[in-house]
């Protein structure tokens, strides 16, 4: 129910219904966003899903290998083998929108374009479990920063997606409500302002008439001819 008194005039009656016409263009738009939202937010919720097993997947044999590995060679051996990475990895983030929503997007670049450059160690000391866990490791860093974009990408969606619902809410359950009612209380005032003044105006020319013409006096003798 509306709380807010208004002054019924034509102006303010005006001033509301272009309110109203503006607001059900916003809950409509503000609909569209959020099916949209939903949709993307949906692909993305399948995505994260997918990556996350697939990743986990790849961390476990990792692991596994590591295990492997330190359980043939030494800790000095594998530690040295480890302590001075050969390859060097550029992280770049930028950020798209989607329904003004700004997502991240992760771009890996290394230094160098060789493969072999993630060996950091030479191969007469070292473990070729070793090798796997770290061949591994590199193959899985594409979807691992993927899953970062998603799950961030996911949790950024969320939370628009609930202020947008909290908007489309105060839209259809207080603001077009509220108006739609001002509107009719607005429009009843003035139908009945409208009717007093027309019954005053004609209550103004009966008297003129009377003053006028007599025209009472001339109505009574009218039916009384009728009547004899």
């Amino acid at each position: 129910m509306a709380s807010t008194y208004v002054i019924p005039t034509r102006m303010e009656l005006t001033r509301l219904k272009r309110k109203l016409v503006t607001a059900r263009r916003g809950h409509k738009l503000l609909k569209d966003k959020r099916d949209e939202l939903m949709r993307q937010f949906l692909a993305l919720v399948r995505e994260n899903r997918a990556l996350r097993e697939r990743v986990e997947e790849a961390i476990k044999a990792a692991n596994k290998n590591f295990v492997l590995a330190r359980a043939t060679m030494s800790d000095e051996v594998l530690t040295t083998a480890l302590m001075a990475p050969k390859q060097e990895i550029r992280l770049e983030t930028t950020t798209r929108n989607i329904m003004s929503v700004d997502i991240p997007v992760f771009k890996v670049e290394t230094r160098t374009a060789d493969p072999n450059d993630i060996y950091c160690y030479g191969y007469a000391f070292t473990s070729t479990d070793l090798d796997y866990a770290v061949k591994s490791l590199a193959d899985i860093l594409p979807d691992l920063l993927r899953l970062a974009e998603v799950e961030k990408s996911c949790q950024l969606m969320a939370d628009e997606i609930e202020e947008t619902r909290r908007r489309v809410n105060a839209l259809e359950h207080v603001t077009i409500p509220d108006t739609e009612e001002m509107i009719h209380s607005i429009t009843m005032k003035l139908d009945e302002a409208e009717r007093s003044s027309q019954i005053r105006l004609m209550k103004v020319k009966d008297m003129m008439l009377e003053k006028e013409h007599h025209y009472k006096e001339k109505l009574v003798e009218r039916a009384a001819e009728k009547g004899a």
